[in-house]
């Protein structure tokens, strides 16, 4: 698919996703539009992953660690095959069911159980390891939150990867700059976030994270890099999509109200036809 399509694409999902959460009164919608670019670029155009080869063990491995975007997550996998997506949006979060409020493996295409922040990058890191010891040609790639970065464990991942050299893993922050609480600066700040990946020993590569091409030519540029692990910085706009959400920190979990559903389809639906006149 050509980057434009791919960026239809993402916004046709956003709105699959909206109608997820407004049916199960659950959700983080915030991340769940700021994250679905990467996601979508990732699943559709550079990860060797799919129902297909879901268990060879040459696939590409992926781990949500923002777990709590998982509504995201599972919308780009029925989209990709792994499941249905009615039956997703049917049962989501409620009683017995397997798509529940946060990934887990029971379900095809989940590598690991994630949303206990800072469990991602480590295991990630793990993975990549045991990739270089069975000179596999798999890559490792991991989404983060910006908000997640407090956790200690992040960065003794971080540390480990660099000291290993490991240039088949691809981390990304997904920097949208708000977390449930507020700034990312100001509940516990990141910045320099780059020169902070730098000095362990990472290539960091940061772009705009709700473009196309720039994420395409950000996952490109990692995956030929040799001799360190790669980061992409993706600054992107939490609730991407509507001005409704967009940079607003209530909307972390927030559930639309009617009168907010009608007008965040509307949003979504304009950008979606927009993209198709480029």
């Amino acid at each position: 698919m050509e980057n434009r399509e791919l960026a239809q694409l993402a916004y046709e999902l956003r709105k699959k996703t909206v109608d997820v959460i407004v049916g199960a009164k659950a959700g983080h919608i915030g991340g769940d539009m700021s994250v679905m670019d990467i996601l979508v670029m990732l699943y559709f155009k550079h990860m060797n992953i799919s129902p297909e080869n879901q268990n060879d063990p040459g696939r590409d491995r992926f781990v949500l660690s923002k777990g709590h975007s998982v509504e995201s997550y599972y919308t780009v996998l029925s989209e990709k095959g792994f499941f249905s997506y009615e039956t997703y949006r049917d049962t989501f979060s409620a009683y017995g069911s397997e798509f529940i409020g946060h990934p887990h493996n029971s379900l095809p295409g989940v590598e690991m159980n994630s949303g206990s922040l800072g469990h991602g990058l480590p295991v990630s890191t793990g993975m990549a390891i045991a990739g270089k010891m069975d000179k596999a040609d798999y890559r490792v790639y991991t989404v983060m939150g910006d908000g997640e970065l407090a956790e200690g464990s992040v960065w003794e991942g971080a540390m480990a990867a660099g000291h290993y050299h490991l240039d088949n893993l691809c981390a990304v922050v997904d920097r949208n700059g708000l977390q449930i609480s507020g700034t990312t600066e100001d509940v516990m700040s990141h910045e320099p976030l780059a020169d902070r990946f730098s000095s362990f020993g990472w290539h960091v590569i940061e772009c705009d994270g709700n473009d196309m091409d720039a994420l395409d030519a950000a996952f490109t540029e990692a995956k030929a890099f040799k001799g360190k692990p790669s980061v992409v910085i993706a600054h992107t706009v939490k609730g991407c999509g509507s001005p409704v959400m967009e940079n607003k920190a209530p909307w972390h979990h927030k559930v639309p109200s009617a009168e907010e559903y009608a007008q965040i389809e509307t949003d979504l639906e304009a950008r979606e036809e927009a993209l198709r006149h480029v």
